[in-house]
């Protein structure tokens, strides 16, 4: 073994919670190293967002967040929000708009918010070490000691900002969970979030025909509801709606679709038969839905308009406000956008990001069970609880 080396911080993972930590614990005047074994800091970043990277979301709440605890991450969010990040982004010079929903987008390339992280801590003092392994680190007398790409280093904090399980080819692990174990903290069950969900066979055989098909829909769970595109695969059901449902699932659930929310289709197929009752349910649909998605929920409705009951017309609205599918899973951590769960935050300090019951511990951002909606919630947790552990070491 090499030589060793001592810093006030060591940040493990060069990703958007461990670059803000460190940085904010750089400014402060702290010696930081930040290790990564990956070849190239925040490439998470760098994808997000087809690569325009959405940075933060305007309406940003803790209400838009999913943990044991609804209510640990207000601290961090509410001390470091996403305006004074959006402040940061503007003062380093680069343009960003709207898209949807609040959701904040670079006008160029994610680099640049890398880029500006990178910068930002290096800057002001960190070290940067990428490709370079970290051993779950042991504490003594002295503090922390690890060996980070065979160099041994000690540190008087480490900040856990390793992340979740998903998208494990981009070099996601459970590390961080690892490590809350070895000290005795207790980690919740995690599982794939912000994710699509697959369908079984049978069902995929009644929906070939959607397969490409988008539709603005409602999806709704555990009195929250999502008003975004939904879109058919052939693997089964994914857009934003059905990501933002896909963290409140579980298996053997139904997920239910309004097809057609904020236009009654009911009164709408009620006009068209009092208009032209020649023509039959399918195209008095289509001109609400796409074809294909008409065609497939009148399948069983042949007879034009003017020999449809009231009754039948109700179950075909049903059928549209009420599109029901029981999902045979998720795709998995190979395509979720984040990890549910993590280490549960009554074993952490909602101020410092530590552990309660060993304080030189920090742990940040996805791999901490606290989970925010898609369109930028996930970042800005990233920025606040990076930005509070910053403070504290």
């Amino acid at each position: 073994m090499s030589r060793e080396t001592s810093y006030d911080v060591l940040v493990v993972g060069a990703g958007a919670a461990g670059l803000m930590a460190a940085w904010e614990a750089a400014k402060r005047g702290r010696n930081v190293l930040i290790a990564d074994h990956a070849k190239k800091p925040g490439e998470k970043i760098r994808i997000s967002g087809g690569g325009r990277c959405n940075f933060t979301n305007m309406h940003c709440t803790p209400d838009a967040f999913l943990s044991e605890n609804p209510h640990f991450c207000r601290s961090a969010l509410s001390r470091y929000t996403q305006w004074d990040f959006v402040e940061l982004v503007a003062e380093a010079g680069l343009a960003y708009h709207e898209k949807t929903l609040g959701q904040l987008f670079l006008d160029g390339s994610a680099r640049a918010i890398v880029d500006l992280l990178v910068d930002g801590a290096t800057g002001a003092g960190a070290t940067l070490r990428m490709a370079a392994p970290v051993m779950i680190p042991e504490r003594d007398e002295k503090g922390f000691r690890a060996e980070v790409g065979g160099e041994i280093v000690r540190a008087s904090h480490v900040v856990v900002a390793t992340g979740g399980k998903s998208i494990p080819k981009m070099g996601a692990t459970g590390w961080g969970y690892d490590v809350a174990r070895r000290y005795g903290l207790r980690v919740t069950d995690t599982r794939p979030a912000l994710v699509p969900l697959t369908l079984d066979e049978d069902a995929k055989e009644r929906l070939k025909s959607l397969v490409g098909v988008a539709v603005p829909a409602r999806t709704a769970h555990s009195g929250t509801s999502f008003d975004e595109a939904v879109l058919f695969t052939h693997r089964g059901l994914s857009g934003p709606a059905i990501l933002q449902v896909s963290s409140y699932w579980r298996e053997g659930e139904d997920v239910t679709l309004d097809l057609s929310p904020g236009a009654p289709v009911l009164d709408a197929l009620r006009a068209a038969r009092a208009q032209n009752g020649r023509q039959t349910p399918r195209t008095a649909l289509a001109s609400l839905l796409p074809k294909s998605l008409a065609a497939t929920l009148t399948a069983d409705m042949d007879r034009p308009l003017a020999e449809t009951s009231n009754a039948a017309l109700e179950i075909l609205a049903a059928r549209v406000h009420a599109f029901t599918v029981r999902p045979a899973g998720t795709e998995g951590y190979r395509t979720a956008e984040v990890t549910l769960g993590g280490v549960a935050t009554e074993e952490l300090d909602q101020k410092t990001m530590a552990a309660r019951t060993l304080p030189g511990l920090h742990f940040v951002g996805e791999v901490v069970d606290v989970t925010g909606w898609l369109g930028g919630y996930n970042f800005q947790w990233a920025w606040s609880s990076g930005w509070a552990a910053g403070q504290a070491v």
